[in-house]
């Protein structure tokens, strides 16, 4: 196979200015390169006649900062050369991180769009549960979620268009979504659990603000109270008692509720009364009715009943039902004002309130028999000592 050399200078030119005519070595050379010839390149010597282009190397300088920082320096340098100048300075006060450039500008800026963000997602808010109250006729239930929807909408808009301000990239983020998953399983997942439960608990309306639950407080003892707000972390209950408990969304949607007001505001009470053995029990019945009747809380339909519950050891037991539809006012002020009113009636036509009673029957017994002849002997003789005294 043919071969062919390349001079230092020609291959240099032919490198270097592939548009100049051929040198004179180049011409000299009697056959011109075939395809397949073997081409031997030799080095150039180093001296000075010709000169290599070098690659420029660039050099690295912190360039990268906040994006609405830069922005608004140019727009405000163009306007007011003086106001131009205090932010230069302020931009020179800076420190390089890498390829981050931050400065005191920076700084004003960053918090001064934060700031605006956070109001723009607050007020934004607001107005959203306004509009949304005049335009829907919802139930409150829908309303509320609806509300906590278009909340965390407006948050996150706020968020995103904050992060483009800044010239934030959103694929920065990426890097940390693994960390971030993590710390949702392990750390937040109580609180994303609450958030979904709430969620879910107002979709399927099975507790909405007003309805009233049975709870039981740190000593298991059972008591009811009134839905008044269900948040993003827990349900909010008050009690009569103006005690207000915080539930976890969670615990609610896991756990039994006892709704009260579920699919009917209507409550059953129960009353307890009893009466003597010796009393009238249908008229007793008949005074019972009439003051549960009286009882203004009390409900004409489904209308009070009275029933006999047994023979007590002290009295015929009975039980009032009375039908109310505001429990979160109270049922004990309901019960207390039906046994006032029936302590009147039953005084009015002497129906006779038994309290414990009790029979004793002794039987006869050698000790005991013993004991009363003892008795009666002290007796006697106690009496003997005080007769010659007396006399």
């Amino acid at each position: 196979m043919a071969s062919s050399s390349i001079g230092p200078t020609s291959a240099t030119d032919a490198v270097l200015n592939p548009e100049a005519p051929p040198s004179p070595t180049s011409t000299a050379s009697p056959d011109p390169l075939q395809a397949g010839e073997q081409v031997i390149l030799q080095p150039v010597p180093s001296d000075g006649a010709s000169s290599a282009v070098a690659t420029p190397v660039p050099s690295a300088s912190p360039s990268d900062s906040v994006k609405a920082a830069d922005e608004l320096k140019d727009a405000v340098g163009q306007q007011n050369r003086t106001v131009g100048q205090v932010i230069e300075s302020l931009d020179n006060m800076a420190i390089d991180v890498g390829s981050m450039h931050v400065s005191v500008w920076d700084g004003i800026v960053f918090l001064a769009v934060a700031m605006g963000m956070i109001a723009f997602a607050w007020f934004g808010s607001k107005a959203s549960h306004a509009l949304l109250a005049r335009v829907t006729r919802v139930d409150q239930t829908r309303r509320l979620l609806l509300e906590k929807i278009l909340t965390i909408a407006v948050w996150g808009i706020a968020a995103l268009v904050g992060m483009d301000l800044l010239g934030i990239n959103l694929t920065a983020f990426t890097v940390f979504s693994g960390a971030f998953g993590l710390a949702i399983g392990f750390g937040l997942q109580k609180t994303f659990g609450n958030l979904i439960a709430g969620i879910i608990l107002l979709m399927d309306k099975s507790i909405k603000p007003g309805d009233v639950i049975a709870i039981a407080d740190q000593a298991g003892v059972s008591t009811f109270g009134q839905i008044r707000k269900i948040g993003i972390r827990a349900v909010s209950i008050t009690t009569r008692d103006q005690k207000e408990y915080l539930i976890p969304n969670e615990n609610l949607m896991i756990n039994q509720v006892e709704n009260w007001s579920y699919s009917s505001r209507n409550v059953r009470m129960q009353v307890p009364v009893g009466v003597s053995y010796k009393a009238d029990i249908v008229k007793a019945e008949e005074l019972m009715l009439e003051a549960a009747k009286s009882c203004s809380r009390v409900l004409q339909s489904p209308p009070p009943t009275v029933w006999l519950d047994g023979y007590g050891d002290s009295s015929v037991n009975f039980i009032i039902h009375v039908w109310i539809t505001d429990p979160e006012a109270g049922i004990g002020n309901v019960k207390s004002e039906v046994l006032k009113k029936l302590w009147h009636l039953f005084k009015e036509h002497e129906v006779e309130i038994p309290f414990p009673q009790r029979d004793l029957n002794l039987r006869s017994a050698e000790g005991l028999d013993q004991l009363i002849a003892a008795l009666e002997q002290k007796r006697s003789q106690t009496k003997k000592a005080a007769k010659p005294a007396s006399e």
